[in-house]
């Protein structure tokens, strides 16, 4: 009977450390997967699905030459695309040391439209991507108390969004990126699949069109 326990023990050992050796296996994989699917540049790291779009776009920001930007997809967002925010383990180093990371999700889900990342038009997706680093140029310039007001603010004031999508719009445009920030509101505004209500809210939050080639005659009249 002794005997019998002790091998049903043993039996019992092997078979957790069979499990312990295959879920090691599975993270293990997933981990090499993940650095597959990103491709490390300097200091940013970038999904190989955007990386010629992500390129194009950091490229009209030399000034995040020096700036850490993680670009992470997303199996989904809650009630955005893409979001850019302070990455919190460097949330209280100096600012200009600070690392952000873009949230994206994998597929373009609003009220039942679903279109995965790789199907969105490119001069589209540059267009999101040049708008979430105008967000970044934003943060960098505001201390970490800042910062912890804007989020405050950010959650509880409409105005207020208002005022910080139309910075980073005005941030995308001014470093020559209207090209594809039209495209990304005609891609919005001009889809006969997306319902009104979202439509309406890119409207009252963000730049129109109109407002956009408004400020890029100013620009070049200056």
């Amino acid at each position: 009977m002794i005997a019998y326990i002790a091998r049903s023990k043993m039996q019992h050992i092997i078979f957790y450390q069979k499990l312990l050796i295959i879920g090691l296996c599975i993270l293990a994989s997933e981990y090499m997967m993940s650095i597959s699917e990103n491709i490390h540049i300097k200091n940013k790291i970038i999904p190989e699905i955007i990386i010629n779009e992500a390129r194009t776009a950091l490229s009209h920001y030399p000034e995040l030459i020096d700036t850490s930007i993680e670009f992470k997809l997303k199996p989904s967002l809650s009630k955005s695309f893409m979001k850019a925010q302070p990455k919190f383990s460097s949330f209280f180093k100096p600012k200009g040391k600070r690392e952000y990371v873009i949230l994206i999700s994998q597929t373009f889900d609003i009220d039942g439209m679903r279109l995965p990342i790789s199907d969105i038009p490119k001069n589209v997706l540059i267009g999101w991507l040049g708008h979430e680093l105008g967000h970044i140029m934003d943060y960098r310039n505001r201390s970490n108390f800042n910062l912890i007001w804007f989020g405050i603010r950010y959650s509880f004031s409409q105005n207020y969004i208002r005022e910080a999508e139309r910075i980073a719009d005005t941030y995308a445009v001014t470093h020559h990126m209207e090209k594809y920030i039209l495209a990304t509101k005609r891609f919005i505004l001009d889809n006969g699949s997306l319902p009104q209500i979202y439509k309406d809210r890119i409207k009252r939050l963000y730049l129109s069109p109109d407002e956009i080639l408004l400020l890029v005659k100013e620009l070049q009249n200056n």
